[in-house]
């Protein structure tokens, strides 16, 4: 499916054990595809170490969405500032503690802070130059 503008195809990659992570990297490559942007997902989460290392070793730029994913090995990420987010929920903790009577009482918010995260160690292992411009827009490089 051809995303925006750019003409940049999307082709969903399922995986749902630990064991998929290898034949899912084997079926990117075959097919050619240049990148991967993960989703939002425990397994995901759980299985960095061994995405991260599919990933160099096909070659494949990876894309996370959260600091730490960048910090262990993405070449880059963008998403929530999960430490707000959490310094947030303390404020629902009060909220309950001082008598809410439910969770219908409780606001819903969403995150206020994103930040890109990149990491250029990464960039290297992949032969990859990042933009000046990109680099100036990241709230942090991984040297």
């Amino acid at each position: 499916m051809a995303v925006g503008p750019l003409g940049v195809t999307v082709q969903p990659i399922e995986v749902r054990t630990p064991d998929d992570f290898e034949k899912a990297f084997l079926e990117i490559s075959e097919k050619g595809l240049q990148g991967v942007v993960t989703s939002q997902d425990g397994l995901i989460y759980n299985e960095q170490p061994q995405m991260f290392r599919l990933a160099l070793q096909h070659r494949l730029p990876l894309i996370g969405y959260s600091r730490e994913m960048a910090v262990n090995g993405a070449l880059m990420s963008y998403g929530p500032n999960n430490a707000a987010m959490f310094r947030r929920a303390g404020t629902f903790v009060d909220k309950i503690l001082k008598g809410t009577k439910g969770p219908g009482d409780l606001p819903v918010e969403q995150p206020t802070k994103f930040e890109l995260i990149i990491n250029m160690k990464t960039a290297k292992a992949l032969g990859l130059d990042v933009s000046p411009m990109i680099l100036s827009r990241a709230d942090e490089v991984i040297e």
